[in-house]
């Protein structure tokens, strides 16, 4: 005779799974979400040794070569007989087409050496038109969804002294911005050698100390053009001044909050979520500090989140005002007598942007910055694409979704405190376009990026509301 059946014989697995199954996620993913941080990014090895090429004796030549033109003022001599002689912006534009044109040889043609050439003009600080040139390398993406995604480093060539109009005057502008300049072209040459999945552009634009006149039609010829841009690093005095009060281990990244092309609908959903830290310049500037740890760089960034310094701007804006996600790299201690001077002795103190005040070494560790975080997002998959937080229903739990990521493995899902800089927490979602947390909305940012099969990780992306 049977035994009478007792609740030993029929557990609850057996007698509602689902509901068993769904008990025990809400018991114990609530330890794992508080236990687990935000996963650092595997180093990947090939990149690592790309880092380890970037060499400060090739920073202080090609700063030393740029100061060679005398000037390199956006209105300087760039007729042919000036180009010849090696002075003015025409010469230094050449040489810095040569060098592109060098390391594509390097590489058995790998670079697209390229020029962006228009005219400006009257205009203020342009009392006659003229023809500025950008100057650029692109390393195709050899994924194939990957032809306009692109991701960008640059730093502007021309020079001033203390007038603006003197297009004879010695303007050396060794930390402004030969430093920036020298970073692209240390880039080029050792990230060549690789290949990534999305496309990179090396640049050094003109015109900057004219008004951003080269950054601001390249801005907008990119946009023109359908291209993607994840992120422009935008490097402007990246010398480390050789100050007493200079800090040579950190370098500041300047990133916009409110994007600087949201409509009044766009500000107006910022506002009511409180997502003014949330833009995608501040995720590229996460990603740079992120970066950094990964493959530990002797100049680490500190996260200024302003767009520039205070009321003052650059480059980097110009691809802002076209929409793009953009940061700009400057030293921790600027030195005002060796910018924007003319080169002199006064009362005991030197003034002129010379290659002595320039530390090169510095130079190099933020060029290394730089190529940790193009190489990291180039090799990545895009960002996930539709990422939505969904709000029909009032509830403690939170659900995201997302749609697929070409070249994606899987997905993490980052949260923060809303008073925290960065991600604080992850969980991995595996191979799933959608999650549901224990965590309230209320409480926390979220974002979700893809990862490949090999661990490089796309920029975060934060969801948007879905009712």
């Amino acid at each position: 005779m049977d035994r009478p059946r007792t609740a030993k014989d029929n557990p609850p697995w057996r007698r509602s799974p689902a509901r068993f199954w769904a008990a025990c996620l809400l018991i114990f993913l609530p330890l794992c979400l508080h236990a687990d941080g935000p996963k650092t990014p595997q180093v990947d090895a090939d990149i690592a040794a790309a880092l380890q090429q970037i060499s400060a004796a090739r920073v202080q030549a090609n700063i030393e070569k740029l100061l060679s033109f005398h000037t390199r003022l956006t209105i300087s001599a760039q007729d042919p007989a000036a180009i010849a002689s090696g002075r003015g912006i025409g010469a230094a534009r050449e040489w810095i087409k040569e060098e592109f044109a060098r390391y594509s040889q390097n590489c058995g043609g790998c670079l697209e050496v390229e020029t962006d050439r228009f005219r400006e003009g009257p205009a203020d600080r342009i009392p006659q038109p003229v023809e500025i040139t950008n100057v650029y390398a692109v390393l195709k993406g050899s994924a194939p969804d990957a032809a306009k995604r692109v991701v960008l480093v640059t730093g502007h060539y021309d020079s001033r002294n203390s007038d603006t109009l003197d297009g004879q005057g010695f303007a050396p502008g060794a930390n402004d911005d030969a430093s920036g300049t020298a970073v692209s072209l240390e880039c080029a040459r050792v990230l060549s050698k690789l290949k990534f999945r999305a496309t990179i552009v090396f640049l050094a634009v003109a015109g900057e100390e004219q008004g951003l006149n080269g950054s601001r039609h390249f801005a907008k010829m990119a946009k023109e053009q359908g291209w993607t841009i994840e992120a422009a690093l935008n490097n402007d005095i990246v010398g480390g001044d050789r100050s007493p009060q200079q800090d040579d281990k950190v370098v500041r990244v300047f990133s916009e909050g409110v994007p600087a092309t949201a409509s009044e609908a766009e500000w107006k959903l910022i506002r009511s979520l409180g997502g003014e830290n949330d833009s995608p310049s501040r995720q590229v500037a996460r990603y740079i500090a992120e970066a950094g740890r990964t493959y530990h760089t002797e100049v680490q960034p500190l996260l200024v989140f302003r767009p520039d310094r205070y009321l003052r701007g650059g480059d980097h804006s110009s691809f802002n005002q076209q929409g793009f996600a953009a940061v700009r790299f400057t030293e921790f201690r600027e030195n005002y007598h060796h910018q924007h001077q003319n080169v002199r002795t006064e009362n005991g103190s030197e003034y002129g942007d010379l290659p002595n005040f320039v530390n090169f070494a510095y130079v190099a560790g933020v060029a290394r910055l730089n190529a940790a975080t193009l190489a990291s997002l180039a090799a990545a998959p895009p960002p996930p694409a539709h990422v939505r937080l969904l709000t029909k229903e009032l509830e403690n739990d939170s659900t995201l979704v997302w749609e697929a990521s070409p070249g994606a493995a899987s997905y993490e899902v980052l949260w923060r405190a809303t008073s925290s800089p960065d991600w604080e927490k992850s969980l991995s979602a595996g191979n799933a376009t959608r999650i549901t947390l224990p965590q309230s909305k209320d409480n926390v940012v979220f974002a979700v990026r893809a990862v490949d099969n090999v661990g490089h990780k796309s920029l975060p992306v934060v969801p948007t509301p879905e009712r």
